[in-house]
C-alpha cells in the first residue's frame, strides 16, 4: 500500500486555478493589496526605511506556508479520518541581506526555512508519519520552497490529546 492518499479529484482532468491580487505602492516601503474581500499590507521595519505598518514580503512567504500547511493538514486528515485537535507552527527562514542587495551570485530569497509543526493528536507514530508525507507531497507553498532549491527542514512534533 503506498504510503500517499489517493488524488480527490480526477487526474486526467485539468482544473486551473486562478488567484487575483492588487495593490498599490505609493514610492516607499510599504504595499497595500487587495485579495477579495482583504486589505493586506506588506512593509519594513522602521530601521531597514520602512513604516513597520506589516509584515515584510519575505515575512509573508513564511506566513503563506505555515498557512498553506495548515489548510493541507486538514484536508489530508479529513481524508484519512485522522484525529486531531489542533496545530502549532514555529517558522524561520534565513535570507543573506547581501542577494536583496544586488551582490551577484547571492540569491535574494531565501536559503534555508525551518518549521516545527506541533500536532496535537493521540494517532500512533505511522499514521502521523503518513500524515506529514502527504502534506509534504501536497503542499504548493512548501514545493515552491523546495523548487527554488530552499533548504526547508520540518521538524513535526506530537502532543497527545488525552488527559
Amino acid at each position: 500500500m503506498s504510503d500517499l492518499l489517493p488524488p480527490d479529484i480526477d487526474p486526467k482532468t485539468p482544473k486551473i486555478g486562478i488567484r487575483m491580487v492588487s495593490a498599490r505602492n505609493d514610492a516607499g516601503t510599504r504595499t497595500q493589496a487587495r485579495v477579495r474581500d482583504f486589505a493586506p499590507v506588506t512593509d519594513e521595519p522602521a530601521d531597514k526605511g520602512g513604516t513597520d505598518t506589516g509584515p515584510t514580503p519575505l515575512e509573508t512567504i513564511l506566513v503563506a506556508l505555515v498557512g498553506c500547511e495548515g489548510v493541507i493538514i486538514h484536508r489530508c486528515a479529513k481524508v484519512m479520518g485522522f484525529s486531531y485537535t489542533g496545530v502549532d507552527f514555529e517558522c524561520s527562514g534565513r535570507v543573506d541581506a547581501r542577494g536583496p542587495r544586488g551582490v551577484p551570485g547571492v540569491r535574494p530569497y531565501f536559503e534555508t526555512v525551518e518549521l516545527t509543526v506541533t500536532l496535537y493528536t493521540d494517532e500512533p507514530p505511522e499514521r502521523v508519519e503518513r500524515l506529514k508525507k502527504n502534506v509534504e507531497f501536497r503542499c504548493p507553498v512548501m514545493n515552491l520552497m523546495r523548487a527554488a532549491e530552499v533548504t526547508v527542514a520540518a521538524e513535526w512534533v506530537t502532543v497527545p490529546t488525552a488527559a
